[in-house]
């Protein structure tokens, strides 16, 4: 019997990440993921949870005793969230305007709850006044929001939301995986029940690891649910009847593993857990607001260099995310086509996106590491090329000039 030969040590390509995420990890993000392995109990691992604890506090804006992570990519915390939060038949609100408000609906829906949606065109985000009208008809025990929605780039407004659920006596919940780090977010401030992100986007690192923050009020429900597995229960442990459908996912033994307790749920994936305190700690140690307004000045001048080239921006433009920008593939150029040229002559990825926008749109984004002026300049002479290869009416030289002057203003 033959085999065929062993492949070679990994070696990827060098590729500028300039779509709507994974995005390329901050240098000593990757520098921190290759550090020595501990034992999940040694105190220097314990001592790292605890700071990675406190960090994502500050990027949170929270004093939530209740912030962790949960290892796996940003659906893992969106699905540990919902899971955990709504028991079977509780109704579940999830107002969608793109691709990952669905993503809510379906999990929620999995975790059987009986799931009421409103809709906004793509593009476009709620009134306030939308939400709350559906609130006062459903009568949720969540509200389940995307904040930034990376299939439209569309950023929802959510200041004035958690003082309509708190009115209301609902759950206030928002994936922030798009968004968080690149645009303001005050979970505290706001009113935030719970909130999930992932690292891959503006914080600037590898997907794998799940940033979470719970209020009292979200911890009251996920302890009301407790149930600890046979094998680690000691007396006295509560045994919830109507206890989390999910073992890994279960929020109850989760913030137990990562509290004095330390309960033996499950083995902290120790490389992801360095990673995920080295994006907290880039971003703390540049200021929240400071990176905010480099992600702000990054997509300023990305939107101002697209639109000079001649290119139409889709949606409502006051309400895009900083990271993300999504334009309208010119008549007659072959969107994959196109993006495989950038990828392949420049090392320049861009996104398409998804239903009613797939192959309509290229999303470009300028995020977490990228979100930096030669990135952004040199992202626009690439497409600039490729465009003109395909015979698209461009301005040549004018999108990465209008881009520049953004910078230079600044």
């Amino acid at each position: 019997m033959t085999h065929a030969p062993l492949p070679g040590p990994i070696d990827p390509p060098a590729r500028l990440l300039m779509g709507p995420g994974p995005i390329s990890a901050y240098p000593s993000v990757l520098r921190a993921m290759s550090a020595p392995l501990v034992g999940q109990y040694d105190p220097f691992m314990t001592a790292t949870m605890n700071e990675t604890q406190e960090l994502y506090r500050g990027v949170w804006a929270t004093d939530n005793d209740a912030t962790v992570l949960v290892d796996g990519t940003s659906r893992a915390g969106i699905e540990a969230a919902l899971v955990s939060l709504v028991r079977p038949g509780e109704r579940v609100l999830v107002p969608v305007f793109g691709r990952f408000g669905h993503l809510l609906a379906e999990i929620a829906e999995r975790a059987m709850a009986e799931v009421h949606t409103i809709e906004a065109e793509w593009g476009q985000v709620f009134t306030v006044a939308a939400i709350e009208e559906a609130i006062v008809r459903v009568r949720p025990h969540v509200l389940a929001i995307v904040q930034g929605d990376t299939s439209t780039t569309m950023n929802q407004p959510l200041d004035e939301l958690g003082a309509i659920c708190a009115r209301h006596g609902v759950l206030f919940y928002t994936d922030a995986t798009a968004s968080l780090g690149g645009n303001d977010f005050e979970a505290d401030a706001w009113g935030l029940d719970v909130a999930t992100a992932g690292l891959q986007k503006c914080l600037g690192g590898p997907s794998g690891s799940s940033p979470i923050t719970l209020s009292p009020r979200a911890v009251d429900v996920v302890a009301s649910r407790k149930k600890i597995e046979a094998g680690i229960r000691e007396d006295g442990d509560p045994e919830a009847a109507d206890f989390v459908r999910s073992n890994y996912l279960d929020l109850g033994q989760i913030l137990d593993y990562w509290g004095p307790r330390r309960l033996n749920h499950h083995t902290e994936a120790t490389s992801m857990l360095y990673g995920a305190r080295e994006c907290a700690r880039l971003l703390l140690a540049e200021g929240r607001a400071a990176v905010v307004e480099r992600h702000r000045l990054a997509g300023a001048a990305m939107l101002a260099g697209v639109q000079a080239a001649g290119l139409t921006v889709f949606g409502d433009v006051a309400h895009k995310m900083n990271n993300v920008v999504a334009v309208e593939i010119p008549d007659g150029v072959p969107g994959d086509a196109a993006r495989g040229a950038l990828l392949d002559d420049f090392g320049v990825e861009i996104g398409t996106s998804f239903g009613p926008l797939h192959g309509r749109v290229w999303r470009i984004g300028t995020m977490g590491y990228n979100a930096r002026q030669d990135a952004v300049l040199t992202t626009l002479a690439a497409l600039d090329v490729v465009l003109h290869r395909f015979g698209a009416t461009v301005r040549p030289g004018e999108g990465v000039a209008a881009a520049a002057d953004v910078y230079r203003s600044a």
